[in-house]
């Protein structure tokens, strides 16, 4: 006999998590000493207050280990600048190996590396450092050692020094501008402001300069935020949803409202939002990627409730046709978000085990073979390897593809940081930022978006069953599909 327990999770995304936002607020101190109008205008930076350095004073002498130096031969590799030592200190692969030919090395010695940004041969490993490096060291920490490394070489009269010098800073202007606006805390920020004075002491303006931009334009990401994580959502504020049924509108405009709403979502994730949830599952590093998903499984339990209310099975079963319609349109628009997030609603246990025809259940098999996962989603990979974006990939894989490269690798071989699983995850990550480069261009249907209500409007999972036992009780056998009875 069926129950509950035997049937809930079959064929249902997995929830990754729920969880409220991050509210990303700045420190009010910060606040007014960073975005203050003052500072925009001042084409010199405000020096730092007293307690702002003896903070930088304080926190340096707790981390006596800032400078890391081998414990092999008290070499600071910070300070290194022959290529052929940096490499002598580097583990490469071997003559007949697959993957990236820079296998492992100590932290320092792998952040070196990426700063020789003028070798034309290490842009790929320049990305793949600087979209994975926290995994084994801070942003913070990062910064540090790049603040260490360019003071070393900035004012010596040799050329190849002050290349070296500039290359690094350069690497750090980068590091900033891609960090996420919930790691720009406070330290970090009286860090960086720390360094635009020292930038203009030593005469280095049009370096401050650029810096500096790169700090206010952080600090303005993150007001925006601030201002518009406030705004709620129109259900939110109590405005109710446009009456009428999912029949009104056309499946193709539906479809088009639904990719509408999953890009806005998409393209406010910050990659390594992604990289950290498989690593540490920490919601607030990572709060648009936790939207996103919520996003999903409220989409997906929406379209379930919607079906399961529905008291006459022909009402059901035209409302379940309609949903393969808007799927048929999804597919057009390489939209596998929504895609995946009904057909998980149309394949879960609660809908399944209702009364179906069999042209509809033959029907719904098929788009279900994409999600086949029995060979690591191949029928979807293909799919998704064929794409030309703009795309909305499934994020559900990414994430467990990330998760397993995490698990399946050690962190360390031989006491040194193994980048080939570094190597891993950047190739996961930057198929993913590839598609977040090329955006929709879709028009916003007011009456559609309202008519969706934020997808609040959903029933939980204990009440679905109730509904799903009410329309058809445990004692009544269903017919079996043809892809039951092959299995």
């Amino acid at each position: 006999s069926e129950s509950v327990n035997d049937e809930g999770g079959e064929g249902e995304y997995v929830n990754l998590y729920t969880s409220s936002q991050a509210n990303g607020e700045l420190p009010l101190s910060l606040r007014e000493t960073i975005a203050a109008d003052d500072v925009l205008q001042d084409p010199a930076p405000q020096m730092p207050s007293s307690n702002s350095k003896d903070a930088l004073d304080k926190e340096r002498r707790q981390k006596p280990t800032e400078v890391t130096r081998s414990d092999e031969e008290n070499v600071d590799e910070l300070s290194l600048i022959d290529h052929k030592e940096i490499m002598s200190r580097i583990t490469l692969k071997q003559e007949n190996d697959d993957g990236p030919d820079v296998r492992a090395g100590s932290g320092d010695i792998l952040l070196v590396h990426a700063t020789e940004t003028d070798r034309k041969d290490l842009v790929l490993y320049c990305e793949a450092f600087l979209t994975t490096y926290r995994t084994f060291i801070t942003p913070e920490d990062l910064i540090k050692k790049l603040h260490y490394r360019y003071t070393t070489f900035c004012h010596s009269p040799d050329t190849n020094k002050k290349r070296v010098s500039k290359n690094t800073f350069f690497v750090l202007v980068r590091v900033v501008d891609e960090l996420c606006l919930v790691e720009l805390t406070e330290d970090i920020l009286k860090q960086l402001m720390d360094l635009v004075f020292t930038l203009v002491c030593s005469g280095e303006l049009s370096l401050a300069r650029v810096l500096r931009k790169n700090i206010l334009d952080k600090v303005e990401q993150k007001k925006l935020l601030r201002y518009t994580n406030s705004l709620k959502p129109l259900a939110a504020r109590g405005v109710s949803a446009r009456p009428g049924t999912l029949h009104d509108f056309r499946s193709h405009e539906i479809a088009d409202q639904l990719t509408l709403l999953d890009a806005e979502l998409f393209y406010k994730i910050e990659i390594p939002e992604v990289l950290l949830w498989a690593k540490e599952q920490n919601e607030e590093k990572s709060p648009n990627l936790t939207q996103f998903t919520e996003h999903f499984n409220n989409m997906s339990y929406w379209v379930r409730s919607l079906i399961i209310q529905q008291e006459k099975a022909q009402d059901r079963e035209k409302l379940l046709l309609k949903f393969i319609k808007i799927m048929k349109h999804l597919r057009k628009l390489n939209n596998f978000n929504s895609y995946l997030a009904i057909l998980s609603a149309l394949d879960s246990a609660p809908i399944r085990r209702l009364e179906w025809q069999k042209q509809t259940s033959e029907g719904l098999e098929e788009y279900c073979t994409l999600i086949d996962s029995s060979s690591s989603f191949r029928a979807y990979r293909a799919a998704l390897a064929e794409v030309e974006p703009p795309c909305i990939p499934y994020l559900g894989l990414i994430l467990q593809d990330l998760t397993f490269v995490h698990l399946g690798n050690p962190d360390l071989i031989d006491g040194k940081v193994n980048f080939s699983k570094r190597w891993q995850q950047f190739n996961i990550l930057d198929s993913m930022r590839r598609f977040q480069q090329v955006h929709y261009e879709l028009k916003r249907n007011e009456d559609i978006i309202s008519f969706f209500n934020d997808f609040s409007d959903h029933l939980a999972e204990e009440a679905l069953w109730e509904l799903s036992l009410k329309i058809k009780p445990r004692n009544i056998t269903r017919r079996k599909t043809d892809r039951e009875e092959k299995t």
